[in-house]
């Protein structure tokens, strides 16, 4: 079994070891902790697969009720309003927005105590986690009134630990259909922090709109801390070597996540993936390169799973089930 470390280095995340085989040993994080925020996305287009990372489609208004290529098909409807207002990388105009200039908010909190575990018992995958970064600090939040961020989100809520464990079969397998995801917990990375669905409290692009920390993650209303896409730091670190495939993180139907790249060494795109935001394709899956469907992430909205494939496991809808997105 191996384990995910990251080392920071003049801001940036290099990848010390990969879940190879999909198993985990148990982690504690004691990172070293950093004041400055955190660089911007070095993407370049052309390894984006074509999506300039300083003028990325926004995802608002695609939001469905079945599943559909470039969009969240949702459980919930009934979005709060209103959404945060719009800062200076957001270019309404051209629909899209800026990530290159995009703010962090600022501070550096560690948890040493975090921790992450993902172990196999025959078919089964179990994951142990407090939701809490093993490899990274976090921002300071509640976000203060001095962080420059605060003009454009005020976020009034607390990182707090939230154990849970996952099961999720070893080697999932399709559902009858497809089937929508909720405004909770939809997968958790591979940092061991919880993955949101792409859409804000308001029903909109969430990547584009709220602000997060360096390590593009916050808190929502029930305190449990949230990415919505895979974080820049995650993408670089992965083999970027054209037709490789990196493990970040599951789903909570059990599939994996993935950052892959094409035979041209770009990015997966939208118009790569099926509605689900996922793919059938050799990657290495359980200790041994195999043809199996998974999620890929995108640096265009829904970014990493727009509907279930699967069947989702229950400990994962009825975390945060009820608590709307930030």
């Amino acid at each position: 079994m191996k384990c995910v470390s990251y080392q920071t280095i003049a801001g940036r995340a290099v990848l010390l070891s990969v879940v190879a085989a999909g198993l985990l040993t148990s982690c504690t994080s004691s990172p070293t902790a950093s004041s400055s925020t955190a660089s911007s996305p070095s993407t370049s287009s052309s390894a984006a697969g074509g999506v300039n990372p300083a003028a990325i489609p926004m995802g608002d208004g695609h939001v469905s009720s079945v599943p559909k290529v470039g969009y969240v098909d949702s459980c919930v409807t009934n979005f709060h309003r209103p959404q945060n207002p719009d800062g200076p990388w957001i270019n309404a105009s051209a629909g899209t927005w800026d990530s290159l200039t995009k703010p962090h908010s600022a501070g550096s909190v560690t948890w040493p105590n975090a921790t992450y575990t993902v172990t196999v018992s025959g078919d089964t995958r179990t994951i142990v986690t407090d939701d809490l970064p093993i490899d990274h600090p976090t921002g300071v939040f509640p976000v203060t009134s001095a962080d420059p961020t605060f003009e454009y989100d005020h976020n009034p809520n607390h990182i707090v630990s939230h154990p849970t464990t996952i099961t999720l079969p070893l080697n999932p397998v399709a559902a009858a259909s497809p089937s929508c995801v909720g405004m909770g917990p939809i997968g958790v990375l591979n940092d061991g922090v919880f993955l949101f669905n792409a859409l804000d409290a308001a029903g909109l692009d969430g990547g584009a709109h709220e602000i997060f920390d360096q390590w593009d993650e916050h808190p929502d209303g029930a305190n449990m801390l949230h990415h919505h896409f895979v974080p820049p730091f995650m993408v670089d670190a992965a083999s970027h070597a054209p037709g490789s495939s990196t493990l970040v993180g599951y789903a909570a139907d059990g599939y994996g996540i993935y950052v892959q790249y094409n035979s041209a060494g770009q990015l997966v795109t939208n118009a790569d993936l099926d509605a689900c935001h996922g793919t059938t394709s050799p990657v290495l899956w359980n200790g041994k390169v195999q043809d199996v469907y998974h999620y890929d992430a995108t640096l265009e909205y829904p970014y990493t799973v727009g509907c279930f494939h699967g069947t989702p496991d229950s400990a994962f809808t009825a975390t945060g089930s009820s608590h709307p997105n930030r």
